[in-house]
């Protein structure tokens, strides 16, 4: 059974409305993109308690648009509806499992004044 989500245009907002959701931006014919998955996807198993998210930017244009995806994988975080992280490449397992314990341990009330500062 997979511990990830298909997310598209219909589903963003509700997938995104609350807590920590991770985004894999993807396509079936990336390499890296199949390579990343399954550390993608143990990191989900690994992190019940977050949204792990996979995002088909073949299928999902606007969505891809929207996040001006310009190379894959790219991934991207979210929690509270605030984007912490967007980056393309795929991660290591130790560095996936490090920027899982970074979003977690970000105070939201300090990101959200720096944001509301700039």
């Amino acid at each position: 059974m997979s511990t990830t989500i298909d997310v598209t245009a219909e589903s963003f907002d509700q997938t995104v409305s609350e807590g920590i959701v991770l985004l894999d931006f993807w396509a079936a014919w990336c390499g890296p993109c199949r390579s990343f998955a399954p550390v993608f996807e143990a990191a989900a198993a690994a992190n019940p308690d977050i949204t792990f998210g996979k995002v088909d930017t073949e299928a999902q244009r606007e969505l891809a648009a929207a996040f001006e995806i310009r190379s894959i994988p790219t991934l991207v975080a979210i929690r509270d509806r605030t984007i912490v992280f967007a980056q393309p490449g795929a991660l290591p397992a130790p560095a996936l499992a490090d920027l899982v314990a970074q979003v977690r341990a970000l105070d939201m009330d300090a990101v959200r004044a720096q944001s509301g500062a700039a």
